[in-house]
């Protein structure tokens, strides 16, 4: 049987864990119920109890009565929780986990899930799922599901949620596969993409395939990005193909594709083989008013991606400062690393005939990372654009070379 964990305030959520406990059990699965509570007491009797997830967190009731709040039992809540959960998961006592919550058991529930790891089923039914999920869900395959109405009593309505969200979990529970290659596959590539840089993603994607590699694929607008660098962390990524560097000069630009501080820094750090590419580093993705130029932008040259996303050319001065961090972040790389600059351009944008191609600030771009770049890291121009296929191709014989050399 497998066992389903479900986080919940049980002081006031009572009712409703328990008729979640009551399906999982006429499904076939053993729930347990952990409690995230911190004032109130529950009828229930919960498998862990909140005095186990306080001492796992660093604290206990008593610590977190004398003068109670939300900002200090959070952090105590989702360390105890995090560590019991992965304990429970590597030893195989969890198969999902099911959280319920308003607005404060929602935002500790999903911490706790962001911390475990990729594959490992993770729900959470929520009355804020409706609207802008990105700060519950991170980069981790957690799934929201809207509530609708507050999670507060049984009714017609909420036993129907309820037992729908308990078979979502459950079914979950039932998946046997775990993020593991393929048989006879030789590693997995982890790859980033833009929108611009489509065409020659796919050719990489084929010329992987042939060489007996899978890929996992993308976008790099923010949380693609930082998802890849995560699945670095957890070995399910082998080697790398980052194809695509917006998020760093969005980053610096305030742009819709912005990543953080670690983008572009993981690989270098755990040694793993990666070729990179600037693409898409030269324009930023700004959000705006439909076809409305955002004021300071007029002069720059530019397009619209969507009617929605202004796509400025960074001018030069801006592209050296792009450099300059491209290069500091890549100090982390001491080998297994490439760096291939694509002379006609880094995007579709800059190739002949598109809307921000521009030869003369290329070149400029190209000389800024030339100078930025680590000494000891080897870098190749090539007189093609970034999605030309004999671009890629060279890429993806210099990845494979570093792998297999």
């Amino acid at each position: 049987m497998k066992t389903v964990v479900i986080l919940a305030s049980l002081d006031t959520k009572a009712d409703e864990t328990e008729f979640v406990a009551e399906q999982l059990r006429a499904l076939g699965a053993t729930p347990h119920l952990m409690d995230l509570s911190v004032v109130g007491d529950t009828r229930l009797s919960p498998d862990t109890t909140k005095a186990q997830v306080m001492e796992a967190g660093g604290s206990s009731v008593a610590e977190q009565l004398d003068h109670p709040s939300r900002q200090k039992a959070s952090p105590v809540l989702i360390a105890g929780a995090t560590k019991l959960l992965l304990g429970m998961i590597e030893s195989g006592r969890a198969h999902a986990v099911l959280a319920l919550g308003g607005t404060q058991g929602t935002s500790n529930a999903s911490a706790v899930l962001q911390a475990l790891p990729y594959g490992f089923p993770k729900l959470i039914l929520s009355t804020v799922a409706s609207g802008d999920t990105s700060a519950f869900v991170g980069i981790k395959d957690i799934t929201m599901m809207f509530s609708v109405s507050d999670i507060l009593g049984l009714n017609p309505f909420s036993r129907k949620i309820l037992a729908n969200a308990a078979a979502a979990a459950y079914g979950m529970a039932q998946v046997e596969r775990a993020v593991d290659a393929a048989d006879g596959i030789k590693g997995t590539i982890g790859l980033t993409n833009l929108g611009v840089l489509t065409h020659g993603a796919m050719h990489a994607i084929d010329l992987f395939h042939q060489a007996g590699y899978e890929v996992i694929t993308f976008h790099a607008i923010g949380a693609g990005g930082l998802a890849m660098e995560q699945m670095m962390r957890e070995g399910i990524i082998t080697a790398v193909f980052d194809y695509a560097l917006g998020e760093v000069a969005d980053q610096l630009f305030d742009g819709l594709r912005a990543a953080d501080d670690t983008r572009l820094t993981t690989a270098g750090k755990l040694g793993l083989p990666q070729v990179i590419c600037p693409g898409g580093s030269e324009h930023l993705g700004l959000l705006t008013e439909p076809n409305v130029v955002p004021k300071g932008w007029e002069d720059h040259q530019y397009t619209f991606h969507n009617p929605v996303v202004f796509a400025p050319r960074l001018n030069p001065e801006e592209l050296d400062r792009v450099a300059r961090e491209i290069g500091k972040r890549l100090e982390h790389s001491k080998d297994k690393v490439h760096v291939l600059l694509p002379e006609k351009g880094t995007s579709r944008y800059c190739a002949a005939g598109n809307e921000l191609v521009n030869p003369e600030e290329d070149a400029m771009y190209l000389q800024s990372l030339e100078a930025h770049l680590p000494k000891h890291i080897p870098r190749t121009a090539l007189p093609y654009n970034a999605e030309d296929p004999a671009f890629v191709e060279h890429a993806v014989k210099t990845l494979i070379a570093m792998i297999e050399g």
